[in-house]
């Protein structure tokens, strides 16, 4: 053997041993999310009370999938769990997992668990911003999702597309918080964890709703023309009645200045001046070309929501009690009044009777009244 073939021989066995240690890193690396992304998963059905705890993860059950909801859906198929002796010490020591979890996968941002929007804050490279069209949630509230909607527009300018799985997504109402998003042409709603997918027409209010954005596909769906007349059937009286229904200061807090100078004029009937629309359309432009009708239909969090069941709830027993109140003080009126008419007559004899008794004797009512004269001034 000569020294070439042991020196070509040395490095094609520290190649192959750097390959082993790559790909058990990787390896390690893959199971660690695996662990992670369950965890979360664990956690948040701890948090939603909907099963109970799942079985902690243990290296005796790394041949079984990861159940979430009696499904294998975070299961990395392609990674064998028959891992060496190395492997598995390490993967001994995964027992301190992140409660959330933020990767990027191509042009698509992952975020699992409430605590990865917090990358949002971070400041992320010219480059991959840009290359993200694709933002997915994950095991996050969607109450949470709506106060991180602005960032992700000034961060991530570039991305289309949303996906939602297990956010709690529960009415229609929710999908208004979508309107301040710069641009959307998709959007993905994973029935599971999304109650709200299981309602007939969610896509055809979310068409409605979300007009301005001329919506692509819907769940992998391409959205038709007859999609969106359906949609303006359907909620097109909505938004005028939210609409008619609003204080007018709220209104106005909707207008740009130029269409709330034309709903001055509305109100004091002078009618629309001359160009007034062409500033509408410009005000328009500036709005993203959201309607104002539309804009109405605000999202309401479930904090402010109880809050004003709360409010509604109180002006209702306000309201009871006031009407209750003059209930009974009109029937204590009308009771009384009653009464009256049924003594009045005999209250009128007897008073005529008085009168007439009391001057029969001139003398005498002229000293009474004198006396009673005198009585008032002292």
């Amino acid at each position: 053997i000569q020294e070439e073939e042991r020196r070509m021989a040395s490095v094609a066995a520290r190649k192959e041993e750097e390959r082993k240690r790559e790909s058990h890193k990787q390896t390690l690396l893959k199971e660690k999310k695996r662990l992670t992304i369950c965890n979360i998963a664990r956690q948040w059905e701890i948090q939603q009370n909907r099963i109970a705890l799942v079985a902690s993860l243990n290296q005796d059950k790394d041949n079984e999938p990861c159940q979430i909801n009696g499904s294998a859906a975070y299961v990395f198929p392609e990674e064998s769990r028959s891992l060496d002796t190395i492997l598995s010490s390490a993967v001994q020591g995964l027992s301190v997992l992140e409660s959330h979890l933020v990767e990027v996968e191509g042009d698509t941002l992952c975020l699992y668990g409430a605590g990865a929007l917090e990358c949002l804050d971070r400041n992320w490279s010219v480059q991959t911003a840009g290359i993200i069209v694709t933002v997915s949630f994950m095991f996050i509230e969607f109450d949470e999702i709506v106060q991180v909607l602005t960032k992700l527009k000034t961060k991530f300018p570039n991305s289309v597309h949303l996906k939602f799985k297990e956010t709690n997504l529960v009415t229609l109402q929710q999908f208004n918080a979508l309107a301040q998003m710069h641009h959307i042409e998709q959007l993905t709603v994973d029935p599971q964890g999304n109650p709200v997918v299981n309602f007939t027409l969610w896509k055809y209010y979310v068409l409605f709703r979300l007009n301005h954005f001329n919506l692509q596909k819907i769940n992998g769906v391409k959205v038709t023309e007859n999609d969106i007349v359906m949609a303006e059937r359907l909620f097109g009286i909505l938004a005028y009645v939210a609409s008619s229904e609003l204080p007018h200061y709220r209104m106005l807090s909707l207008f740009g200045e130029s269409r709330r100078k034309q709903f001055h004029c509305l109100l004091e009937g002078k009618g629309k001046k001359s160009g007034t629309g062409s500033e509408e359309s410009s005000d328009n432009r500036r709005n993203g070309g959201e309607s104002t009708t539309r804009a109405t239909l605000n999202y309401m969090t479930k904090d402010f929501h109880m809050e004003k069941l709360e409010e509604i709830k109180e002006r209702k027993t306000f309201c009871q009690t006031y009407v209750e109140n003059l209930v009974k003080e009109a029937a204590d009126i009308n009771m009384k009044n009653e009464s009256l008419q049924k003594l009045w007559p005999q209250m009128f004899i007897e008073l005529v009777r008085d009168a007439v008794i009391e001057i029969r004797n001139k003398n005498s009512y002229m000293k009474l009244c004198l006396q009673r004269i005198t009585d008032q001034k002292e």
